[in-house]
């Protein structure tokens, strides 16, 4: 699926292990296109994520490592996550002040965020947002917009059907 044409990430049925696999294999190419080190920790908080579809927060991703052996710092957790946001591979929610896997990593795109007020599970989609009336408003202003975060708060497919049942 294409960033540019692509639909929510998150919420749909799919081959979870493939997906996982995948992200994985995209972000240890990319990291050896761009020359870059993804460090067995840097790799582990991506594949929790990934594995995960819904946002997590530092200090859950702290304790998953350190189950996982990698130790119990608070800067592990950090250095890994700042890593993987800066090299689009992992977005910050914002609402949440947690993170999430990019469903899009290595393209430049403007993600919006449909996050399950129950669950906490995140979809991502594409956002217009910044090409749209955003951008013209901005413009109009005389303001460069350098990146937008766009989220969105409800109830996702799942959690509806269990409200409704």
């Amino acid at each position: 699926m294409s960033a540019e044409n692509a639909g929510p990430i998150g919420f749909k049925a799919h081959d979870h292990a493939a997906c996982v696999s995948s992200s994985l294999d995209a972000a240890e190419a990319q990291c050896a296109d761009k020359g870059l080190r993804l460090t067995p920790v840097r790799r582990k908080v991506l594949e929790f994520l990934l594995q995960e579809h819904r946002a997590l927060g530092a200090y859950a991703i702290l304790d998953l490592l350190k189950e996982a052996g990698f130790g119990s710092q608070p800067p592990v957790a950090y250095r890994a996550l700042d890593f993987l946001v800066e090299h689009g591979f992992v977005h910050k929610i914002e609402r949440l002040n947690a993170f999430v896997a990019c469903a899009h990593p290595g393209k430049s795109h403007a993600p919006a965020f449909m996050i399950c007020r129950l669950c906490d599970a995140v979809a991502e989609t594409q956002s217009t947002l910044a090409n749209g009336a955003l951008d013209a408003a901005a413009r109009a202003a005389g303001f460069q917009i350098e990146r937008t975060v766009v989220e969105a708060e409800g109830i996702c497919p799942k959690c509806k059907e269990k409200a409704d049942a």
